[in-house]
């Protein structure tokens, strides 16, 4: 066992987020922690750091285990890229490199070599076995796998929480602690990092815990699930798919366990009253049947009860009703650019959208997604090219950055604002969507993501809308929520377009995807899992094309350079080999000598080309 929770429990803010758990996790463990919002899951990864303590009860970890926790982003004394970030999970590995370059210095200028080589081949054994020649290529394959290249040389403190979240992630994947907790960790990421997470995660070395609301990701990472609800931790063996199945299977036997044991405390209970009742009506009254009830009623008592299991939680009540069609094009789109500055982010760009079409628009982080969902709502112009919406068309927009203009708003009067109806009719739609009694009264500066959400997803569903325009929507909505979401979603008789990084949301609806690359919008009529085949299929053809015309300008640059260059060069390499072969001579070190070699090796390979160049210019 890496890690043995006995027996926590935790109160905060006078509520019981969970009592008397427990949760072994072996070394090797790719373990989902899963539950509604509010649940406990993210104060459980706070209790494992060490971040919180349990009220009661103890955890446990194997001896050595380092833990590794992205609990909130950090601020610096000193401006510090992300770059720099990135390299300080290095920390102790530039070190070991400072006190070897440091002895470096010393054994060029001493004789007592023997004492310090052996201090030197010792840091440098350490140093090798923990990875520190790889530093550059560890740090590079986080930037290009996390897409951190187009800000990762930028000041941390300029970045967004979004960009600055992703660094700290980055870091966090380096150290490589034994226990790894990640929480939400592909909220900021956009798919193609997903999926390169999902890989570094399935061929990680230590043990990984994830909180996560995302389906797919689960089932690609875990291989157990932790299901927290109502202050109860149950564990399932399988990834997401396999649990929702055991799940539904043990609810249903915990349900007829529950039936069964009330009919049999009903007929006791009946058993009972009717042996007093006879007992009464006995001339004189009957002790022995007195006994009896007695003896009935106390096993009763001592009975352990088995208690009604959740079946059917609370969830949100939520339907879309369209208002009266709109004309058959929604979305007309055409030749349409977009510059920011010196970026284009759209680029001869087409996209139509006709009524009842369920669209989704894919890409990269800073393809142009939002700024194509702007264009549509008007809230940006067009630097070229024909952009409008057809007739007829109501918008209802859905962002997972719900702007609040007073945060000191309470929550009924920002509602009431869009939805016009009196305190009373509030109060009860608010209720549908889980905000109870003085809930109603919070200030929307309080209120969390996802009660932000469904804030908003009410205000959609009472206004007069037959085009949902939806960035990021399931963002900050646990599993159930999202869902009675997808569940409104298919019943709703309107247009819609969604950008979403959430795969099985992104199959389940939209039978349409529009793929942003380039500033071009290519469109599959398929789901997102077909059209994201499609794509790769595309970019495997594309590929030797670009080789071979790659290998084309090389050949033609090579057959152009001047024989006097090609001369000159020749003779700068060949002085090269010569100095580096004077340094074999005196080399004592046996990894610095084998590094000369190999070296040597490559100059000499770079050498022999140029004379076939060379040879090819003078005939």
């Amino acid at each position: 066992m890496i890690c043995t929770i006995q027996q926590i429990s935790k109160m905060l803010g006078g509520n019981t987020i969970f009592e008397n758990l427990s949760l072994e996790i072996k070394t090797g463990d790719k373990l989902g922690i899963v539950g509604r919002n509010g649940s406990g899951k993210t104060t459980l990864f706070k209790l494992i750091s060490g971040i919180e303590q349990p009220d009661e009860g103890a955890l446990h970890f194997k001896k050595g285990t380092k833990i590794g926790y992205l609990a909130q982003i950090p601020s610096f004394e000193k401006e510090v890229t992300g770059y720099d970030i990135l390299n300080s999970a290095f920390e102790e590995l530039k070190a070991i490199q400072e006190k070897m370059t440091a002895l470096e210095i010393l054994l060029a200028n001493t004789d007592e070599t023997d004492k310090y080589l052996h201090i030197y081949g010792d840091l440098q054994e350490e140093f090798a076995r923990r990875g520190g020649y790889v530093i550059d290529s560890e740090i590079d394959k986080i930037i290009y796998g996390l897409q951190l290249q187009s800000f990762v040389r930028q000041p941390f403190g300029q970045l967004s929480g979004g960009e600055q979240t992703k660094i700290m992630l980055g870091k966090l994947l380096l150290t490589k602690p034994d226990l790894l907790l990640l929480d939400e960790p592909t909220n900021h990421l956009d798919l193609f990092a997903v999926e390169w997470l999902e890989e570094y995660l399935t061929d990680y070395p230590g043990t990984v815990v994830i909180v996560s609301h995302d389906r797919y990701f689960l089932d690609a990472t875990v291989t157990k699930i932790a299901d927290l609800e109502e202050g109860e931790l149950h564990l399932y063996y399988g990834d997401y798919s396999a649990f929702i199945h055991e799940k539904e299977a043990r609810l249903m036997k915990e349900f007829q366990d529950y039936e069964e044991q009330q009919k049999k405390i009903k007929k006791m209970k009946e058993a009972i009253k009717r042996l007093r009742q006879w007992a009464n009506e006995a001339n004189p009254p009957n002790a022995g049947l007195h006994r009896q009830a007695r003896n009935m009623e106390r096993a009763l008592e001592r009975m352990t009860k088995v208690r009604r299991p959740l079946v059917d939680p609370k969830k949100m009540a939520l339907s879309f009703e369209a208002s009266q069609r709109s004309g058959k094009e929604v979305v007309i789109l055409e030749d349409i650019t977009k510059s920011f500055g010196q970026k284009q982010l759209l680029n001869g760009a087409n996209f139509h959208v006709y009524w009842k079409d369920r669209t989704a628009i894919v890409g990269r982080n800073g393809s142009g997604k939002s700024t194509v969902l702007k264009i549509l709502l008007g809230e940006l112009q067009v630097d070229e090219g024909l952009s409008k919406l057809g007739s007829n068309v109501n918008v209802g927009f859905l962002s997972q950055h719900f702007e609040v203009k007073d945060p000191k708003a309470r929550l009924i009067d920002v509602f009431r604002q869009e939805v016009h109806v009196d305190e009373g009719e509030a109060r009860h739609i608010l209720a549908k969507f889980m905000f109870y009694g003085p809930d109603v009264f919070k200030q929307v500066g309080d209120l969390s993501g996802g009660e932000r959400m469904r804030l908003r997803l009410v205000q959609l569903m009472h206004q007069d809308i037959n085009f949902l325009v939806l960035d990021e929507p399931t963002n900050h909505l646990d599993i159930e929520s999202r869902e009675v979401l997808e569940e409104a979603l298919e019943d709703f008789t309107g247009t819609i377009v969604a950008v979403s990084h959430d795969r099985y949301f992104l199959n389940k609806l939209f039978p349409r995807t529009a793929w942003l690359e380039d500033g071009i919008i290519t469109a599959f009529e398929g789901p997102y899992q077909w059209a994201r085949n499609k794509w790769q299929e595309l970019q495997d053809r594309q590929e030797p094309e670009i080789i071979e015309t790659n290998l084309i300008q090389k050949t033609k640059k090579a057959k152009e350079t001047k024989p006097v260059k090609l001369e000159e060069e020749i003779a700068q390499l060949e002085r090269t080999i010569s100095s580096l072969k004077k340094d074999t001579e005196s080399e004592i070190d046996q990894v610095k000598f084998k590094a000369l070699i190999i070296e040597i090796a490559a100059q000499e390979e770079k050498l022999t080309a140029y004379y076939e160049i060379w040879m090819d210019e003078v005939e």
